[in-house]
C-alpha cells in the first residue's frame, strides 16, 4: 500500500511535526509498509478465535492488605537528605 507524500505531510502537520524532505519520503516509504502488513494481518482468518489483550495469560501477584505499625518520625527521616522542623526539607523549585 502506497501513501502520498501529501499524507505525509498533512499527518506531520496534525501532529505539529516539521520535516525535512529526505524525512518525508522515508516516512512515506515506513508507513506504507505498515500499512501492507496491516493489510496481510486483516487477512488472517481469526474465526473462533477469542479476543485477547496479551499473547500469555497473567497473573498479579499482590501480597495481602496487612494493617501494620506506622514507622517512627525518626525512622522516616532518617534516609532524608535533609529534615527541617519535623518536614522533609527539598529544594526550592518556584521563585
Amino acid at each position: 500500500m502506497t501513501i502520498s507524500k501529501k499524507e505525509v505531510l498533512h499527518v506531520a502537520d496534525l501532529a505539529r511535526l516539521d520535516l525535512d524532505e529526505a524525512s518525508v519520503a522515508r516516512f512515506a516509504d515506513q508507513i506504507g509498509e505498515i500499512l501492507a502488513y496491516v493489510e496481510a494481518l486483516n487477512r488472517v482468518d481469526t474465526e473462533g478465535v477469542s479476543p485477547t489483550s496479551h499473547a500469555i495469560s497473567l497473573t498479579n501477584a499482590f501480597r495481602e492488605d496487612v494493617e501494620s505499625p506506622a514507622c517512627s518520625r525518626e525512622d522516616a527521616f532518617s534516609n532524608a537528605p535533609q529534615a527541617e522542623d519535623g518536614c522533609f526539607a527539598v529544594p526550592k523549585i518556584i521563585e
